[in-house]
């Protein structure tokens, strides 16, 4: 290899690299950069149009009424009115406590024999011509036998168990027409090179908030819950790419 092409091979390796998703030698040496707080998650889809068509129009609330002479007014803005989210750019805490266990066990077994003899020790003298014709040690008797046996055994176990306590606030993102509301919260913690990741997005109605403006998990409908993390340790966890790929082709 002359000294004129080995540039050009070089920059032939560093673009193939970065086609098969070997860009990250960018972050080498470096820890993960976080997301600019506003900036919307690619990981979390948006709301789905069909999931707005659902929703139908609802009255208004009735704006907030004054009182001539007093030193308190009604409405949320009030020392004791209600400031749960029930608007655009509000926001809510959503509390979620997963404690699952799952345990699943089965088992199947199933036994077939089958056992079938025919014998002819005496039918109008063929035995009698047949052990003179066949060669010693052969005759009719038994004529004819058959013999089968099958089974098969099947058994399955599931355990699953899942413990997850977390907290995160989110944002009114959007306002559906019946008054359910769209909320996405992000939240994003860096120790030394681990990056912890933790989204939430679904809507909710605002009956479901409770007095201290918070929601559970399971009073969001079309709930999507994300939390995972991306850093050196997270990397080393996953295959290499060629192992990905090997694992799709190779059908064995």
């Amino acid at each position: 290899m002359t000294r004129a092409r080995m540039p050009v091979r070089l920059l032939l390796l560093g673009v193939a690299l970065a086609a098969t998703g070997c860009s990250r030698l960018e972050n080498v040496g470096k820890p993960p950069e976080m997301t600019p707080p506003g900036r919307p998650m690619p990981a979390m889809a948006p709301i789905a149009a069909e999931r707005i068509a659902l929703a139908t129009p609802r009255l208004l609330p009735p704006p907030e009424s004054y009182a001539a002479g007093s030193l308190w007014r009604n409405g949320p803005s009030s020392l004791f009115g209600d400031r749960r989210a029930q608007t655009l750019g509000d926001i809510v805490t959503v509390v979620i406590e997963i404690d699952d266990k799952a345990s699943i066990s089965n088992e199947t077994k199933r036994d077939r024999t089958g056992d079938e003899s025919l014998s002819i020790a005496a039918l109008l003298g063929l035995p009698s011509v047949a052990d003179a014709i066949l060669p010693a040690g052969a005759g009719l008797d038994p004529a004819a036998s058959i013999a089968s046996s099958s089974g098969s055994t099947g058994k399955g176990t599931v355990d699953r168990t899942e413990k997850i306590t977390l907290r995160i606030a989110a944002t009114v993102t959007d306002m559906l027409p019946n008054g359910h509301m769209v909320i996405t919260g992000t939240q994003e913690i860096r120790v030394n090179y681990e990056l912890r990741d933790l989204q939430v997005a679904g809507v909710v109605r605002p009956e479901d908030i409770t007095r201290k403006n918070e929601i559970t998990y399971d009073k969001i409908a079309d709930a999507r819950i994300l939390y995972g993390g991306r850093g050196q340790i997270t990397d080393v966890q996953q295959p290499r790419y060629g192992q990905q790929v090997a694992d799709i082709i190779l059908p064995f």
